[in-house]
């Protein structure tokens, strides 16, 4: 179910360029307690008229690789559908993970398999509000009974797009200020 203030407009803070620290675990859904840090950049344009966006995420991590997300807005039901394809796969997207923001955190979640095991996936944005967003990534292997977070991503926005957002989300086009 979508929060009241869902909209088209959830994803404005992240249009743009960024700069990335990720902390991703060693081993997932491995009781593992390891982590490995890694940067990483992003670069965030609207599509579809403002009902969908998209980035790209580079980083030279595990050998280097290329992802990216896709993002939609229903406006039947205001929930928002995240796809994530990469690199490092056979360029398929990822089943979606669906949800809304409420008081200006974003939960999405959705079924895939890891390990040739069902999972849920679940995204979480937080500090939405400020320049310096998270987003995190966790998987439940029952069904949503326990999550285990497995990559955190702190972003920090950088060049002109890091003036232009002093001055507001209307002034981006495309990760570029007007």
């Amino acid at each position: 179910m979508a929060a009241e203030t869902s909209s088209e407009r959830d994803f404005d803070f992240w249009m743009g360029s960024w700069e990335q620290r990720n902390r991703r675990r060693k081993e997932w859904l491995a009781d593992c307690d390891e982590w490995i840090e890694f940067e990483s950049t992003s670069v965030a344009w609207p599509i579809l008229d403002g009902l969908g966006n998209a980035d790209e995420l580079r980083t030279d991590f595990a050998g280097g690789f290329v992802g990216m997300s896709f993002r939609f807005f229903d406006l039947a039901t205001r929930l928002w559908s995240i796809y994530w394809a990469d690199s490092r796969r056979t360029g398929l997207l990822d089943p979606p993970v669906v949800g809304s923001f409420a008081s200006g955190v974003g939960v999405f979640e959705g079924g895939d398999t890891f390990s040739g095991q069902p999972i849920r996936v679940r995204y979480t944005w937080s500090r939405t509000d400020t320049e310096w967003p998270r987003w995190e990534q966790a998987f439940s292997p029952d069904r949503g009974k326990t999550w285990e977070t497995n990559w955190i991503m702190d972003a920090t926005r950088v060049g002109e797009a890091a003036m232009a957002a002093a001055a507001g989300p209307d002034r981006l086009v495309a990760g570029r200020a007007r």
